[in-house]
């Protein structure tokens, strides 16, 4: 890859960035779930549970976005480029969706957001160094364990939120999607000390966004 090349992909790399943290997201979709839905039917105390909720997931989408940032600034095929970026719009209309959501609850985005890309952003860059099927594989790992934490917010949900639920449930049907890819394409499985410790960092953000 020449100089000037290489200069393109980080520039629009740092273009992603700052459009991710700063700007407000926008989507390409209808949001999933009753559009005409209020929040009214919800109390007081199930109100700020969906919304601690979805401050997780919108933190999750963000972090989501900056590690398919950082893998393609470091892939080496185009074409693992692509699907990586592919998957990343994607994200970004999940981002969107999450956002309105917390803007319905009359709620607001975890102020650690540009903590979260900064931090995603290295792990992302980190795992493709190792090459593109190592980075793929990341991708079908890092997307198994978000199924399981949708799955636990599904649960989590108060019955009257029925928006919320929506948008979790559309969110969980793409990422699984984005993991079969990823495996199809050549994907290795990190091993179990990764796929541990990747855990522990998620733990550790998705705690963090629920209250800040």
């Amino acid at each position: 890859m020449g100089p000037g090349r290489s200069l393109d992909l980080k520039l629009a790399a740092l273009d992603r960035a700052l459009r991710a943290v700063l700007a407000p997201a926008r989507t390409s979709r209808p949001i999933p779930g009753p559009g005409t839905e209020t929040t009214e039917s919800l109390t007081e105390a199930d109100r700020r549970t969906s919304a601690a909720l979805m401050r997780v997931n919108h933190a999750g989408e963000l972090a989501a976005q900056a590690l398919y940032h950082g893998q393609a600034l470091v892939a080496r095929s185009a074409a693992t480029r692509e699907m990586l970026l592919a998957a990343a719009r994607s994200e970004s209309d999940h981002l969107a969706w999450c956002e309105s959501r917390l803007t319905e609850l009359a709620s607001r985005p975890s102020l650690l957001n540009p903590l979260w890309y900064a931090g995603s952003f290295l792990i992302g860059a980190g795992a493709a160094l190792l090459g593109d099927r190592a980075s793929l594989g990341f991708v079908a790992e890092t997307e198994r364990q978000v199924e399981g934490h949708l799955d636990e917010h599904l649960s989590r949900l108060p019955p009257g939120d029925g928006r919320s639920r929506a948008i979790l449930e559309a969110m969980r049907s793409e990422e699984i999607e984005h993991g079969a890819a990823a495996a199809a394409a050549g994907g290795v499985r990190p091993p179990a000390l990764v796929c541990a410790l990747m855990r522990r960092t998620a733990r550790v953000m998705t705690g963090s966004a629920y209250w800040i």
